[in-house]
């Protein structure tokens, strides 16, 4: 049997994957194309752990001229000077969950590093003139114009962006901070930034007004995650160690693999890009899982989500956006949709070139359950065990196509959920049910359209189409009534599978389903 290569799962410094043998996806002419670009001053916006550190550091590598490390990939061929600069590289994710203090402490801290190394007295005072004194004494010392290499620079605003409170104060320390770069371009070599989200209001973006946003620019749709391409290419090995504990062959396990993991687009037309962190981890632990969304849903994502009213099964439908919305300044903006597409939960699914719209949709499988999962505890309860014992469950019922068995997993789940506000309307339970249906994996829709009406739920399971009507306080039967009243399954009647028309009832008291009744539908093959 092969051996297996050794995945760099969280392992983000470019020195340290080359000299220790691990799988390193060859990005380098996209280093030589940014550092020979028109603008020397780069952002990068891409959603967290998709490789924007690995890059960062792969440039710090590149312009402290290693040229060891780059041996075998394709800048060898590219770069025949490689000058060494010096590079000032701050990171960013260091002051995550601090107050203002705490922020400037974590500058002061990376800043003092750089002027012992520079032997600059501390004769300055302000995190800016520093900023602006060690650039011009490491270009003065070197002979060289400095690289600044900036990553994560939003890190210490992203949880507070919900609030008015902390994120003026904290906005107000990085502006000051990052202001010296402009009036430093003289001695300034290269200055790149990374990031999730975009902050109108930093100095970075409204008085440093040369940057260059490329983060959807079509020449670099691939900088960051692992493509298509890359994957059949440089992985097959890979695919094919993954496949043989997994009981499949290796087409299989790339279905599997593109099923979960891929799916994301960051221009139009782009090749496709998969999520780097999972796939290497499922590479790793040779198992087909959930990694990106486990390793943390940040939470202002879900203090967003709540801000702006937007129901699970309003996520899970398709968006459409102008090209100027994905640029929209977070703080400022009046729509959740350009913090969901920067932070990776929905993306670019299609353009519509003679208005120069977007449709964006959610990407993937585990991008799809994760969002289900973290909406859990607001509608549902915030026990996951109780939620993950009764998923199973209700999923082998509709394996079965046991519809009725499954109903009743969901009442008697329903029974043990402690009560919550906002429930008493029909709209609540359309969005459990489409929660439920998501996590076990069938496709589910909301309020569809038909001829003669709406249905409150599609759900569509490997080999069943249910219409499913929901009445609040009513019985099953008057559900029942409506959707043949209206003949919805006429909507459907092309649908390759048999179509089931589902009426349920739901209990104001016991906010459980009360009844439920099933009927044959009749689809046309």
């Amino acid at each position: 049997m092969e051996v297996r290569r050794r995945y760099p799962v969280g392992t983000q410094t470019f020195s340290v994957l080359r000299e220790n043998g691990f799988l390193y996806i060859d990005k380098t002419e996209y280093v030589y194309r940014m550092t020979h670009s028109d603008s020397n001053y780069l952002f990068l916006s891409r959603p967290r752990r998709f490789g924007k550190s690995l890059l960062v550091s792969t440039l710090h590598s590149y312009f402290e001229g290693r040229r060891e490390l780059f041996q075998g990939l394709a800048i060898e061929k590219l770069e025949t000077e490689w000058n060494r600069h010096p590079v000032l590289h701050f990171d960013m994710s260091m002051a995550k969950h601090v107050d203002k203090e705490q922020l400037e402490s974590m500058l002061d801290f990376q800043l003092r590093a750089y002027e012992t190394q520079y032997a600059l007295k501390q004769d300055v005072s302000g995190l800016n003139n520093r900023l602006a004194n060690l650039i011009r004494q490491a270009c003065k010392q070197s002979g060289k114009q400095v690289v600044v290499l900036i990553d994560e620079y939003d890190a210490p605003l992203l949880d507070v962006v919900h609030e008015e409170t902390d994120l003026p104060a904290l906005r107000d320390v990085m502006r000051n901070f990052y202001s010296p770069l402009k009036a430093c371009d003289p001695y300034l070599r290269f200055v790149f930034l990374t990031g999730i989200t975009k902050f109108s209001q930093l100095s970075i973006f409204s008085e440093l007004n040369n940057v260059s946003n490329i983060s959807m620019h079509p020449d670099y749709a691939a900088l960051c995650g692992i493509s298509e391409e890359e994957l059949r290419e440089q992985m097959r090995p890979d695919v094919a160690l993954l496949a043989e504990p997994l009981g499949m062959d290796e087409e299989d396990a790339l279905a599997r693999l593109k099923e979960m993991y891929d799916g994301y687009h960051f221009c139009w037309p782009s090749p496709d890009i998969y999520n780097p962190y999972s796939l290497l981890s499922a590479f790793s632990n040779w198992k087909i899982a959930s990694y990106w969304f486990g390793s943390g849903t940040p939470t202002f994502l879900i203090e967003m989500l709540r801000k702006y009213a937007l129901g699970p099964a309003q996520l899970g439908q398709p968006m459409e956006a102008q090209e100027e919305d994905f640029d929209a300044p977070t703080e400022t903006m009046h729509s959740i949709m350009p913090l969901l597409y920067q932070s990776g939960y929905v993306t670019m699914k299609g353009k519509d070139p003679d208005f120069q719209t977007y449709t964006l949709g959610i990407p993937n499988k585990e991008v799809r359950l994760g969002l289900m999962r973290s909406l859990v505890p607001y509608y549902l309860t915030a026990d996951t065990r109780q939620t993950s014992v009764a998923i199973v469950s209700m999923a082998r019922a509709l394996r079965r196509n046991d519809m009725e068995g499954c109903l009743r997993e969901i009442q008697a789940f329903l029974s043990t959920v402690p009560y919550c506000d906002n429930t008493d309307y029909e709209g609540h339970y359309q969005q459990v049910l489409y929660i439920i249906f998501s996590l076990l994996g069938a496709y589910a829709d909301v309020e569809v359209h038909t001829p003669r009406g709406r249905v409150d739920v599609v759900m569509c399971s490997e080999n069943t189409l249910y219409l499913i009507e929901l009445k609040l306080g009513k019985d099953a039967g008057a559900a029942m009534e409506q959707i043949n009243l209206k003949d919805y399954a006429e909507r459907f009647a092309l649908c390759s599978l048999p179509i089931v028309k589902v009426g349920i009832s739901f209990d104001r008291e016991k906010r459980t389903i009360a009844d439920w009744k099933i009927e044959p539908g009749i689809a046309i093959r």
